[in-house]
């Protein structure tokens, strides 16, 4: 049975795999069961990019989600093709520093927030979906904070753990526009 269902959506090269895969490290952490199943375009760089995490209290039998609970979209592409994938009362977080389209639901639940410019502010484009993440972390409780800061220490490479401190801040910027 699958507990909870995520879509992670943008461009390739703006950290969406990467937030996912540290939403699901973060789950790990909490005992859960976790499925990270990453898509994107041939072009890398640029195509598109997504990937569905599963969180669930059982084995997970298949990673593919057809109604999310929750659709994390950078750009306005995405935006446009996942929004009709979420379930009904489900959560739309969208990147409004790069999307000026509304949904076009009014069945969900819509949390806009400035992602790009949080990230812009503390210096690295990569911090968009590190905020977006801090985001869902608090309006949907899927994971703690101190949770995905123990994914960090994880995923990154011990070279990189100086930026844990900064992604903190970002997680902690996103989780404002939640509350």
């Amino acid at each position: 049975m699958i507990d909870f269902s995520i879509i992670f959506a943008g461009f390739g090269g703006q950290g969406i795999l990467s937030a996912g895969k540290m939403a699901a490290e973060a789950a790990l952490y909490e005992g859960k069961e976790v499925s990270w199943f990453p898509s994107y375009g041939p072009e890398m760089r640029g195509g598109t990019a997504n990937c569905s995490v599963v969180i669930s209290d059982s084995a997970i039998g298949s990673p593919v989600v057809n109604d999310a609970d929750v659709v994390i979209c950078l750009n306005q592409p995405s935006m446009e093709k996942f929004e009709q994938q979420l379930k009904p009362g489900g959560l739309l977080i969208i990147d409004s520093s790069l999307i000026s389209i509304k949904p076009t639901r009014t069945d969900i639940k819509f949390i806009p927030m400035k992602a790009s410019d949080i990230a812009s502010e503390l210096g690295k484009m990569m911090f968009a979906p590190i905020s977006m993440v801090g985001c869902l972390s608090t309006a949907t409780g899927c994971f703690s904070r101190d949770s995905f800061e123990k994914s960090l220490y994880q995923i990154l490479p011990e070279r990189k753990h100086g930026m844990i401190p900064a992604n903190m801040t970002a997680f902690d910027k996103g989780a404002e526009y939640a509350k």
